[in-house]
């Protein structure tokens, strides 16, 4: 009966270990790890790793687009604002020129002479205002026409200027932190024959 009950023992432990898994290995019939099982599997898990290098790649792509939106919108956030700003500021210059001419240079206590050194002082401070928020003056008299920061309303004789350069402005131009936002308006020197 001892020897009975030692077999039973033996059959037993031997068919749980075969249902847990204990006995299997590369040369066990009923899961078999052969060459091409090995490979199939390792082509699966270098797709795997593929298309989560893609997925990272694209969500870096899209993380450094939303701080580059999300960088501008702070830049130029103030754009619409900027642009009705300048008018202002060229009523401010138009103004302080006509009283400075008006103003008597032998009277430095005329009372227009003082409007004017007033009218000079708010216009350096708003101007200081504009370069502190990236908004900057273009004044491009004696340098290249350029289609992207000027328009042409204008021809006029060279007159000893470089053909294509900017001989005058009638409007001055601004740029916020780099990007033209109100283009100059200029007048282009051209040979005499070549006037319009």
């Amino acid at each position: 009966h001892s020897c009975y009950f030692e077999s039973l023992y033996l059959f037993s432990t031997a068919a749980q270990q075969r249902s847990t898994g204990d006995d299997c290995g590369p040369e066990d019939p009923q899961h078999p790890l052969g060459e091409p099982t090995l490979k199939h599997k390792a082509t699966k898990l270098e797709e795997q790793v593929r298309d989560l290098t893609k997925a990272v790649a694209d969500s870096e792509n899209v993380r450094r687009r939303t701080q580059k939106f999300v960088e501008d919108a702070k830049l130029f956030g103030i754009q619409s604002f900027c642009r009705d700003l300048v008018e202002v500021a060229d009523i401010l210059e138009k103004t302080t020129k006509n009283v400075e001419e008006e103003a008597e240079p032998s009277n430095p206590n005329s009372t227009l002479k003082k409007i004017c050194e007033g009218l000079s002082l708010i216009e350096a401070k708003l101007q200081s205002v504009f370069s502190k928020h990236g908004l900057q003056k273009m004044n491009p008299i004696g340098g290249k026409c350029d289609p992207y920061d000027h328009e042409i309303i204008c021809h006029v004789p060279s007159d000893g200027m470089q053909p294509g350069t900017v001989a005058l402005v009638t409007q001055v131009g601004y740029k916020l932190h780099g990007r033209t936002i109100r283009h100059a308006h200029v007048g282009v020197a051209v040979e005499s024959q070549e006037r319009l």
